[in-house]
């Protein structure tokens, strides 16, 4: 459910989730995606390379202490800078090109400095930096950070299980208006069919994931509906560039044209869910309308496959199972795909995905398995946060290395756009 509380710490979506009931950043969203002020009133770009916050003066702690220009500025530097805060943080790439933050000199704002424009810098912080309580942090090792919350939003920590159950309790003093409930349980729950059956019978209020072929008994109930949303998320086969058979171009667009890609979206996700033939999705800036995914071309598969060299190879996708919409299902069908081609052999293989995440974080390509299915969510609503964490050299979860990809990549992030 979770890899502990430590807002800077973690890459996941369910931690996420947890901490930010009781941490906020700078700048966040409203339910349309546009960028609002949170603990900042304001914000500008003072230069090329330079931004300033303007910060509230209202906002207390948990623990009840002050909000300062102090504790913004560690924040940011905490994540971006290894040796702030005892973290190397794995969420960098979420703050890309930013360098650093210092309290401007009125106490009254944060100055953020990066390496060139950096034209999405508002954007990040509206998506990512969850702002710390300095003098709590220095205090205090990780075991404890990583078990217990002082932030400044709505929840404050009850009690805490990791991978069990994270109980709120509504802050007071919160300083816009008090959260809706008094109290919020957040429960593990790994089989969709458990969650489905403690929705029904009112054990829980929401649920996530509902697998498509519950949802018609969901909408049928007298006690339960649907609300389905669309998502920035992106499943995805990761083949690493560099290990065999992999680190042939032929073999990866083999492993392309073998998977029928509409086929799975019907049959597996009862079409929820659209295809995409890149790392980024309509809508966003990046995105390349020209681009489509590969079609279902087994022979062509067998081909390419052939001219690799890699002809008899057998590989495993590695898959977690029950962290996204029936990914397993997925990699199963992906599996049989493969596997019926005349020149490959492939295997399934289901991975805790604690573990499997924290195989594929850990920055060292040759740790990890070779073919995985993962999950990437983007909320910048930028390509950049996706192409970075995950094609580049330095990604939090790359499994691809060129220098020409890095280097555009930096280009981008220091060139601006027209308006």
């Amino acid at each position: 459910m979770d890899s502990g509380l430590d807002p800077h710490d973690h890459r996941e979506t369910p931690t996420d989730n947890i901490v930010r009931q009781a941490y906020e950043g700078l700048l966040g969203r409203d339910r349309e995606g546009k960028v609002v002020e949170q603990l900042a009133t304001g914000f500008e770009r003072v230069e090329d390379g330079r931004v300033r916050f303007e910060l509230r003066s209202d906002v207390t702690f948990h623990n009840g202490d002050p909000f300062t220009a102090a504790d913004a500025g560690f924040s940011v530097n905490r994540i971006v800078q290894s040796d702030v805060g005892g973290l190397e943080s794995p969420q960098v790439d979420q703050l890309a090109g930013v360098t650093g933050a210092t309290p401007a000199d009125d106490g009254g704002a944060v100055i953020v400095e990066s390496d060139g424009i950096n034209p999405v810098v508002f954007s990040l912080f509206a998506t990512y930096c969850d702002v710390v309580n300095k003098s709590w942090i220095e205090d205090n090792d990780a075991a404890y950070i990583n078990s217990h919350m002082n932030g400044t939003g709505p929840f404050a920590l009850e009690t805490y299980e990791q991978d069990v159950k994270v109980v709120f309790e509504r802050h007071d003093d919160y300083y816009r208006d008090p959260a809706p409930a008094e109290q919020l349980t957040i429960q593990a729950a790994d089989e969709s069919s458990t969650r489905v059956n403690q929705l029904q019978s009112g054990e829980t209020d929401i649920i996530v994931n509902v697998p498509p072929q519950s949802v018609g008994e969901i909408q049928n109930s007298d006690d339960a509906e649907i609300s389905a949303v669309p998502s920035t998320r992106v499943l995805y086969n990761a083949m690493i560039y560099n290990a065999e058979p992999f680190d042939s171009v032929e073999f990866r667009q083999a492993m392309n044209y073998a998977i029928d890609l509409p086929g799975i979206i019907e049959t597996v996700l009862s079409e929820f869910g659209d295809p995409t033939g890149q790392p980024t999705l309509e809508g966003f800036t990046g995105y390349n309308a020209d681009v489509d995914p590969y079609p279902h071309e087994p022979e062509t598969a067998e081909t390419l496959v052939e001219e690799s060299g890699y002809a008899g190879a057998s590989i495993t996708l590695h898959t977690p199972n029950g962290r996204y919409l029936k990914d397993f299902e997925i990699a199963q069908a992906v599996v049989d795909e493969v596997d019926s081609l005349s020149n490959v052999d492939a295997e399934v293989k289901q991975r805790d995905f604690g573990k499997l995440a924290g195989e594929l974080l850990d920055g060292d390509l040759e740790t990890g398995p070779d073919w995985y299915l993962i999950g990437w969510g983007n909320a910048t609503f930028d390509a950049s946060q996706t192409i970075l964490p995950l094609l580049t050299t330095d990604g939090a979860l790359t499994s691809y290395s060129s220098e020409r990809v890095d280097e555009l990549m930096d280009q981008a992030q220091s060139t601006g756009g027209s308006n």
